[in-house]
């Protein structure tokens, strides 16, 4: 193990798509950090200096269209493909042939589909809170659209351009510190509470976030960087992931149903509704992730899963990186 770390590098690097703004720390085996919604490269700042000290050359993005990194305007610039291609240039833009990807809620579908496209570049992937379900069955947006019944479902709410940034935009921060609150283990509605997860159909998903308190994770020094770089970005960027979804399913048909092959692990929260909605994926796994080596649920943690439990999850990331290969 290294006995010193150097301080968290900045650049930007140029891909195909435009370019990647990136933050790396530590020298060594690559791993490429790839974050969720509505987040940032600083959502992997315990991470960075965990996996340097461990003799790991940490990488961690801004996805396509937010923080630093490009943001085209078309909205099908954004669809999984492009993204994977993002993640295959950073890798070659660093000088490196191969790379472990590691992500985080869309993250963690950014990550899985970059080992799945790109097996010859990314060697073993790491999934945090969203389980790997192959690509199958109905067009998304028909299976969001029958969900909630008289509420709508929240990647249905943010499928129309402009909507939800119409609630959002005009209290970044505000929104932000609720949204995280609704997610989090120590904030979020108690059980029988309306679920943040919908609208009614004459509301925003605002009008049930929890008010009054961050959660323990996230300082007001933390929330005012991620409210600072939305508030300069917007969310278009953002929200164009979930504008995706159809394309996605059209253009991975060729995969449908395939497994992910190479060395695998999976860390989610006990209290996330990405692993409870999703616990027949994870009962899947020695199909879908024949690879995988550890899977671990968290008892009592929520969706933001490595900045709520950040030495847990660094010590798990760091023992199932021992594991692989050099």
């Amino acid at each position: 193990m290294s006995q010193h770390v150097a301080e968290i590098r900045h650049r930007v690097v140029s891909v195909p798509g435009g370019r990647i703004h990136l933050a790396e720390q530590g020298t060594g085996p690559l791993v490429l950090l790839v974050h969720g919604f509505p987040e940032s490269w600083y959502s992997w700042r315990h991470q960075l200096p965990a996996l340097a000290a461990a003799g790991y050359r940490a990488v961690a993005v801004d996805v396509r269209g937010y923080g630093r990194s490009s943001k085209p305007a078309a909205t099908d610039a954004y669809r999984m493909l492009e993204l994977v291609e993002d993640n295959v240039s950073v890798v070659h833009a660093l000088g490196e042939e191969t790379a472990v990807v590691i992500g985080h809620d869309w993250g963690a579908t950014i990550a899985a589909d970059s080992a799945l496209l790109r097996p010859g570049v990314f060697r073993a992937v790491g999934l945090l809170s969203v389980p790997y379900t192959p690509r199958g069955g109905v067009r998304p947006s028909d299976v969001f659209a029958q969900m909630g019944g008289d509420e709508e479902f929240y990647v249905s709410y943010f499928q129309e351009p402009g909507r939800a940034e119409a609630e959002i935009e005009p209290d970044v921060r505000g929104w932000l510190a609720g949204f995280y609150a609704a997610l989090s283990a120590d904030t979020m509605p108690a059980p029988g509470a309306p679920d943040p997860h919908f609208v009614s159909r004459a509301g925003t998903l605002r009008d049930r976030f929890p008010t009054g308190r961050l959660p323990v994770w996230l300082t007001e020094q933390d929330l005012d960087v991620y409210a600072g770089e939305f508030e300069r970005t917007g969310l278009t960027g953002a929200l164009n992931r979930y504008r995706n979804m159809d394309r996605d399913w059209e253009d991975l048909a060729a995969f449908d149903g395939a497994p992910i092959t190479q060395a695998s692990l999976f860390i989610g929260g006990s209290l996330d509704a990405s692993t409870t909605w999703l616990a027949d994926a994870i009962k899947a796994y020695p199909v879908t992730l024949p690879g995988l080596i550890s899977s671990h649920l968290l008892d009592g943690c929520g969706h933001w899963i490595q900045q709520e439990r950040p030495a847990e999850v660094n010590r798990l990331l760091t023992h199932w990186l021992a594991t692989l290969p050099a």
